[in-house]
C-alpha cells in the first residue's frame, strides 16, 4: 500500500532517527521521505506528515515556524509522535490547526532516551510504533 507519507524529527536523539527510518523501511516510503524539521524538500500535497519531536515544555522557533506553515496544501494531516510531554504536545497541534492542516487526535508518546547512547528500538516499541501508524493511516481524512 503506497501513500503520500513523510517522517519529519527535530530531536537530537538517534531513537527518533531510528523510529523515523523504521517506519520509512516498513511502509516503503520514498528515499527522500525521512528529514529534519525544517526538511531539505518542502512538503507539497502530503497526505500524511509524522512530526516526531524532543521537547521538554517549550518547543523551538524553527519548529514553531516550521508548523505555522504546514497548510492543508502541503499536508493535509499530521501526526504526532512526541518525545516529551502534554504541554507540547498540545503547542505543537494549537499551531497546526490554525495553519490549518488536520491535526491527528491521537498522539504516540514515545521514550527517546539518552541523545548520545543506544538509539535502539525494542520489539514491543516497534508494535506499538506501526499499529500506531496503522490507526493514523486508517483515520485519514
Amino acid at each position: 500500500m503506497a501513500i503520500k507519507m513523510r517522517i519529519l524529527y527535530a530531536s537530537s536523539k538517534k531513537k527518533i532517527n531510528n523510529i523515523a527510518n523504521l517506519i520509512k523501511a516498513q511502509y516503503e516510503l520514498a528515499f527522500n521521505s525521512v528529514d529534519v524539521i525544517p526538511p531539505a524538500y518542502s512538503c507539497d500535497k502530503e497526505r500524511i506528515v509524522i512530526l516526531a519531536v524532543s521537547a521538554k515544555g517549550d518547543i523551538s522557533d524553527s519548529l514553531r515556524l516550521f508548523c505555522r506553515e504546514l497548510t492543508k496544501a502541503r499536508a493535509q494531516n499530521v501526526a504526532l509522535m512526541i518525545d516529551g510531554d502534554e504541554k507540547v504536545a498540545a503547542k505543537l497541534k494549537e499551531t497546526l490547526t490554525e495553519a490549518g492542516t488536520n491535526v491527528i487526535d491521537e498522539v504516540l508518546y514515545v521514550k527517546g532516551g539518552m541523545p548520545i547512547f543506544g538509539g535502539s528500538v525494542k520489539p514491543e516499541e516497534k508494535t506499538e510504533i506501526f499499529a500506531w501508524v496503522d490507526r493514523v493511516i486508517a483515520n485519514l481524512k
